[in-house]
């Protein structure tokens, strides 16, 4: 039983050791910061056609969605204040 857990243990010792020998932090910016690209990535990333920040109807999308469900919610609100009944569908609110 002795021999199993001292097994264990030195597989788990040399377990954390291998993991910290993994990068030895020559470009550290900072304490813990070592994050370095692999060779040959760009320095600057340029956006592409996909890129969302460069159309200004994408960006547009969400406060138009946030909008159109605060008027949504409103209407139910006013629905609810005159019937006393909830209703989900703001279609059937006359």
């Amino acid at each position: 039983m002795k021999t199993l857990i001292s097994v264990i243990a030195a597989a788990a010792l040399l377990s954390v050791a291998g993991g910290a020998m993994a990068y030895d932090g020559t470009k550290c910016k900072a304490p813990g910061n070592c994050w370095e690209p692999k060779p040959g990535y760009p320095e600057k990333v340029a956006g592409s056609k996909y890129d969302p920040k460069h159309d200004p109807k994408e960006l547009n999308k969400q406060s138009a969605s946030i909008a159109s469900m605060e008027e949504r919610n409103a209407k139910r609100v006013e629905n609810f204040k005159k019937t006393g009944k909830w209703v989900y569908d703001v279609s059937k609110i006359q």
